[in-house]
């Protein structure tokens, strides 16, 4: 799908979402030769997406199924509480999931998440209040977060 940070790829099952990669960040996902070019599967996260794009949804209803281990699991979970338009830092994901020396941990489970923007790792940050590390590059973290920040006082 087009968005405003560009070409985004949508990869999943036909039941759930598996991965969203940003195809004009550093880290394009290369298209397995196998997979069917589909829009219909992914009509609801694309509405969804557009709305969120467009300030109108604040929160994701879709069902996810991210492959990673049960540690990448319960950061990509504890990502999903973050309220949007807000930060949190590496350190404080590591202590809501119990493991407060994991914070580097948590920064390469945060770097491998599958499915950006709906588990929202763009909403962390390095304990100085930096924009550090995206998958999608800064560029794109730095343009979600401002979005986020412009529309966080609106109703949903």
């Amino acid at each position: 799908m087009k968005s405003p940070i560009g070409r985004i790829l949508l990869v999943g099952n036909g039941q759930s979402l598996n991965q969203l990669a940003f195809q004009d960040g550093p880290h394009p996902l290369k298209k397995d030769p196998r997979w069917a070019c589909a829009e219909a599967p992914f009509k609801k996260p694309i509405e969804q997406l557009k709305e969120y794009f467009s300030g109108k949804r604040k929160s994701f209803s879709i069902k996810l199924s991210p492959t990673g281990t049960p540690f990448q699991q319960q950061v990509w979970q504890a990502l999903r509480s973050i309220p949007y338009g807000k930060t949190v830092s590496y350190g404080e994901i590591a202590k809501a999931i119990g493991k407060p020396k994991a914070s580097r941990a948590v920064g390469a489970a945060n770097g491998k998440n599958p499915v950006s923007i709906i588990v929202p790792c763009h909403r962390v940050i390095g304990s100085t209040g930096k924009l550090v590390g995206y998958g999608g590059g800064l560029p794109i973290k730095e343009r979600l977060l401002s979005l986020e920040q412009s529309q966080k006082s609106k109703k949903p």
